[in-house]
């Protein structure tokens, strides 16, 4: 089963957006998908709840009830990480994903957030042994503004302890699709072409990581 956690300890990085979104790719693709809410708001589930009945299922799991799981049978686990989670909570988390992207918005107050809880979770064991594979994502940009431009440096910037660079992928545009789409419990792909191309290709690179072996922990 493929499982992939959407994680930042920053409230407003996107996570959300980001998760039902590949959950909506993924359901698109065929797969028996589950999306796993871990936010006490649960916005991801209802999210869930608005989604038309003819689009392909997602099934919605509550993370924070004793004794969740994903139903048998599941492809794609996609797993929605609260704010503001730090310490144990950060391993188990990680313990239950092969994959954990991070977005970052561009501002300096959590680029400032960005680079301690990267720092945080890069120095488990978890991720030092490759047990699972983190990368970041640059969300709600702006195209060619100075904010743009500072997160890409940034993220491209940041190291793995004994040096090794820390993937990062996309950058994903700051779009009102977004918003239209999950007002209809939709995701970016599956609202008119004509409005979306560009916000689809923006989403390629991360696609096609997510495809690869190198974001998957070795056998």
């Amino acid at each position: 089963m493929r499982s992939i956690l959407v994680m930042n300890a920053k409230g407003g990085s996107g996570k959300t957006t980001i998760s039902i979104n590949l959950a909506s790719y993924y359901a698109l693709q065929g797969r028996e998908v589950a999306l796993v809410d871990y936010d006490p708001q649960y916005c991801a589930l209802d999210w869930l709840e608005s989604r038309p009945e003819d689009r392909p299922k997602i099934t919605g799991v509550e993370g924070l009830q004793k004794g969740a799981r994903v139903p048998r049978g599941t492809e794609v686990v996609i797993l929605d990480a609260p704010a503001a989670t730090h310490g144990r909570p950060v391993t188990e988390l990680l313990s239950r994903a092969q994959t954990c992207i991070i977005p970052v918005i561009p501002s300096a107050i959590d680029l400032n957030a960005a680079w301690r809880f990267i720092d945080e979770i890069t120095d488990l064991g978890r991720v030092l042994n490759r047990k699972v594979r983190v990368a970041t994502v640059a969300n709600r940009i702006r195209e060619n503004s100075p904010g743009h431009f500072e997160i890409e440096e940034f993220l491209e910037s940041v190291k793995l302890p004994g040096g090794r660079a820390l993937p990062f992928i996309a950058c994903l545009r700051n779009s009102i699709n977004y918003s239209h789409a999950a007002d209809r419990g939709l995701g970016i792909w599956e609202i008119a072409p004509s409005k979306t191309t560009h916000d689809v290709e923006m989403w390629q690179p991360l696609i096609d990581w997510l495809g690869s072996r190198s974001s998957r922990p070795a056998a």
